[in-house]
């Protein structure tokens, strides 16, 4: 009798595939958002690339004034989702450099970005086809 070995992989429950799947990443969506207005993130905007690539199916995009303010913005997104929501993001990169602090949650992910970081990189020009979403608190 042959062998076989399995491998669990670990998913987010917001992941498209993941058994559980939250109603869609509306929810998280919303909390991430309030944690950003919460901290006073810069020109919020919502991408969605579902029709555009397999990466993700959103992308929020802002950004901070400072260094100080721009890891603030991300620690306010990670906690809000931990609190709100008990998920952890499944990987982030930036938080030394507070530059451009990515903060994956697989279906939807968060670009805290200096202003002049944001300017050069241009990620709603490159994702110009996606539908774009302002968010503001007003």
């Amino acid at each position: 009798m042959p062998m076989t070995k399995s491998t669990e992989i670990a998913q987010s429950k917001f992941s498209t595939n993941a058994p559980g799947k939250t109603s869609d990443s509306e929810l998280l969506i919303n909390v991430i958002t309030e944690g950003l207005l919460e901290k006073k993130a810069r020109d919020i905007k919502l991408l969605d690339v579902r029709e555009l690539t397999t990466l993700t199916d959103y992308f929020l995009v802002c950004h901070g004034t400072s260094e100080t303010q721009i890891r603030a913005l991300a620690n306010s997104a990670l906690e809000k989702v931990k609190e709100k929501i008990g998920e952890n993001v499944w990987k982030q990169e930036g938080m030394d450099a507070r530059r451009w602090i990515i903060l994956d949650y697989v279906n939807v992910v968060v670009h805290i970005f200096s202003e002049e970081k944001r300017n050069f990189y241009g990620i709603e020009r490159m994702w110009n086809d996606a539908v774009i979403t302002e968010i503001s608190d007003e």
